[in-house]
Parts: C-alpha cells; sequence; structure tokens
C-alpha cells in the first residue's frame, strides 16, 4: 500500500504533504465502531436496568397492592368478627337478663304464693283457735247450770263451788296443756286430765239429768255433751298446733311422701331393669362376637396350616411355648420371618428375587439413550466438542468465511433475561 500526497493550503500557505494511512484509518473506525458499541452496550444496559427498576417497581407495587388488599381483608374480617362477637355477646346478655328476670318473676311469684299461703295458713289458724274456745265457752255455759243446779243444798251451801271445780279443772289442764306445746313438753298427762275431769263433769250432768225432774233428761244430756266437747275440741286445737311445733308431717304430707317414695323406687325399678337388659344384651353381644372370633380364628388356623405347612410348624411351636391360646398375629409374623427371611408376611424369597429383578430393569430401561427424532433433545444438553484450529469450516454458500457482524445488528436480550444470566453467574 502506498501513500498518496496532497497539497493542502492553510491561509493561502501550503503545508506539508500528509501521509494516508488504511491501517490507522481501520484502527481508528474500530476504536470508534468499539466506543460506539460500548456507548451501545451501556445504554442498552442503562436501558435494561431502568426496564428493571421499573419492572421491579411495577413488581412491588403489585405486591405492596396485594398486602394492602389482604390486610384490607384481614381488617374487614376482623371487623366482621369483632361484630358478630359483639352481637353473641348482646343475644348472651339479653338471653341472661331475660332468664334472670323469669328467674326473679319466678321468685317474686313463688313469695307472693307462699306469703298468700302463709296468711290464709294464719287467718284459718286465727279462726281454729278462737272457734275451739269459743266451743269451749259456749259448752261451758251451758254445762256450769246444770251442775249449779245439781249441787245447790241450802244446808250445805259450799257444794256451790262443785261446777267451778270440775269445769275449771278441765281449763286449767287445757292451759297447761297449751304450756308445754309452747315449751315443746309432753302434753299427753295434761290431755289425761282433760277427759278425765270432762267425764266426771259429763257423768255428773248426766246422771242430775236422769234422776232429778227440775234438770230433766234433755238438760242432762246437753250439759253432758257440753262438758265433753268443750274440752275435746280444745284438746284437739291443741293436738295440731304440738304436732306443727314439733315438725310432725300430716296425713296429707305423709300421703304425699309416700306417694313420692313409691314414684321414686318404680324410677329405681325401672333403672334396675334397663341396666340389667343393657348389660345381658351387651352379655350376648360379647358371646357372640367372641363366637364370631373363635370361627374366625380357626378359618385362619385351617387355611394356613393347609397352605404354609412349614410356618405354620414353627408358629404353633412358638405359641406353645409362650403359652398363647391360638396363633396370634405377632406370633405368625414371627415364625414367617424365621422360615422364610422375610419380614412382610406374604412375601417369599422368589417374590422378593423377581420384584428386584423387575426394578433392575426397569431402572436400566430408564438409563437407556433415547433414540429416533427424540435423539435431537440429547444432543442440547452438553457442551459442544470443540473443532480444531485447522478444521474447515461446516458453513456454505459463504465461501466458509463468516459474515462480519456489527454492532446493534443482534436484536438485544431481554432485561429480564439479562438479570437472570447474571444471577446465574453470580451463582455459579
Amino acid at each position: 500500500m502506498t501513500a498518496t500526497s496532497v497539497e493542502k493550503h492553510v491561509n493561502g500557505h501550503p503545508v506539508a504533504e500528509l501521509g494516508f494511512d488504511a491501517v490507522k484509518l481501520a484502527e481508528a473506525e474500530a476504536i470508534r465502531a468499539r466506543a460506539a458499541a460500548e456507548a451501545d452496550a451501556l445504554r442498552i444496559e442503562a436501558e435494561g436496568k431502568a426496564e428493571a427498576e421499573k419492572i421491579k417497581a411495577v413488581e412491588e407495587a403489585e405486591k405492596q397492592r396485594i398486602a394492602n388488599e389482604k390486610q384490607r381483608l384481614r381488617l374487614e374480617k376482623d371487623q366482621a368478627d369483632h361484630e358478630a362477637y359483639l352481637a353473641r355477646k348482646a343475644a348472651e346478655k339479653a338471653k341472661a337478663d331475660a332468664e334472670r328476670e323469669k328467674a326473679e318473676q319466678a321468685a317474686a311469684e313463688e313469695a307472693e304464693r307462699e306469703a298468700q299461703q302463709l296468711a290464709e295458713q294464719e287467718r284459718s289458724e286465727a279462726l281454729w283457735k278462737w272457734g275451739a274456745r269459743g266451743i269451749y265457752l259456749v259448752g261451758l255455759i251451758i254445762a256450769a247450770p246444770v251442775q249449779f243446779l245439781a249441787f245447790w243444798d241450802e244446808k250445805r251451801p259450799f257444794l256451790v263451788a262443785a261446777p267451778a271445780l270440775l269445769e275449771g279443772l278441765a281449763l286449767v289442764l287445757a292451759c297447761g296443756a297449751a304450756w308445754a306445746v309452747a315449751h315443746r313438753r309432753d302434753v299427753l298427762p295434761y290431755r289425761i286430765g282433760i277427759m278425765v275431769g270432762a267425764l266426771i263433769a259429763a257423768g255428773i250432768n248426766l246422771w242430775h239429768g236422769l234422776t232429778d225432774p227440775e234438770i230433766g233428761l234433755n238438760a242432762g244430756v246437753i250439759g253432758a255433751i257440753a262438758s265433753v266437747g268443750g274440752p275435746i275440741v280444745l284438746m284437739t286445737y291443741e293436738h295440731g298446733i304440738a304436732q306443727k311445733v314439733d315438725g310432725i308431717p300430716s296425713w296429707r304430707d305423709r300421703r304425699a311422701a309416700a306417694r313420692a317414695k313409691a314414684e321414686a323406687d318404680a324410677a329405681r325399678e325401672k333403672a334396675r331393669r334397663e341396666k340389667a337388659d343393657a348389660e345381658h344384651a351387651a352379655l350376648l353381644e360379647k358371646k357372640a362376637a367372641q363366637a364370631r372370633a373363635e370361627d374366625e380364628q380357626k378359618r385362619r388356623d385351617a387355611d394356613r396350616k393347609q397352605h404354609h405347612p412349614e410356618v405354620w410348624e414353627v408358629a404353633d411351636a412358638l405359641r406353645s411355648a409362650r403359652g398363647s391360646q391360638y396363633v396370634t398375629e405377632q406370633i405368625w409374623a414371627e415364625a414367617w420371618h424365621r422360615v422364610t427371611g422375610c419380614k412382610t408376611v406374604g412375601v417369599t424369597l422368589e417374590m422378593e428375587a423377581a420384584a428386584r429383578a423387575q426394578q433392575a430393569r426397569v431402572k436400566a430401561l430408564i438409563g437407556m439413550p433415547i433414540e429416533g427424532s427424540f435423539s435431537l433433545v440429547d444432543s442440547q444438553k452438553g457442551p459442544r466438542p470443540r473443532k480444531a484450529a485447522d478444521a474447515p469450516d461446516g458453513r456454505r454458500n459463504n465461501g466458509g468465511n463468516p459474515p462480519v457482524r456489527r454492532p446493534g445488528q443482534t436484536v438485544p436480550n431481554h432485561p429480564v433475561a439479562r438479570i437472570q444470566a447474571r444471577l446465574e453467574q453470580k451463582k455459579d
């Protein structure tokens, strides 16, 4: 290559001729192309980074949106749970208030009933008390004049006090019986004294009514009834008061208690019969289950003895040595292992060998190379062998020389692909 001279002037003056060097020009062009390629690479890298940052920002925004959505849903769920909890608590409180009001109303009604019953008891007791005393007073008014007429004697006027003694005896003993009831003492002696005094007074009234024409039979009989009736009624009242104080149940209470006891006994008897029937049914079911188990054990033993006599002999010997009634599954498994050498019951050495041979064939089949159209897949799995330096180029229709590639002619890789490549390089 020769240099050419070109005459040039600078400000009208000739200058020295400059030589044109094609090698330096090519080097400059290569430097310029390399600088442009580096600039393009930097630009593409910057664009890739920007695109990656943009994608990352979009992903982060999407992640943040998803997180915010999850947080919102969680808050809504918590709020719904809290509202449900408040509603449940309100319902429970309303139910408790209703039950408390119902209980208070029932207690108030029960207290009112008890108050009414107590008032009725007090009223009836007052009527009974004053009625008994009134009857006693009426009887005293009827019986006393008869006795006064019977004991009146002008020669012995002191006998006029006899009626007061006889009728007063029953009255005083009745007061003594009331005292005994109030102080929780024995009232039987007082009742005997009341009846003795009342019977004496009644006998005197009846006798004088029969023997004295001035008194007459009617007055005598009425006087006798009055002498006995008043003390009897008063004694009956005191008897009821004594039972109430002593806590003795009435006939109605005893009848109700007897009825409740009979019902409780009937319920216990029914429960006992039901329990006995249930136990009998359970016993029958247990016996049936035991019979089924024994039949199944016999069937299993016969089947094993028929198809596996060698194992059965060892199992039966183990059973006898251990004192077991039947050949259990544990004894059979141990006998199978000792006879066949296999831990799995039902598997023999032949079956194990056949299974392992089949597994080896499957493993060899899986490791064989793929032939046919799928062989192209294996050609891309490993690195290609390098060609020798003096090996001819295998490409055609270009004279054996590869075309010159310029920067920018090849479509750049996607930024995500470059990021993935860098991550894989870092892992390597």
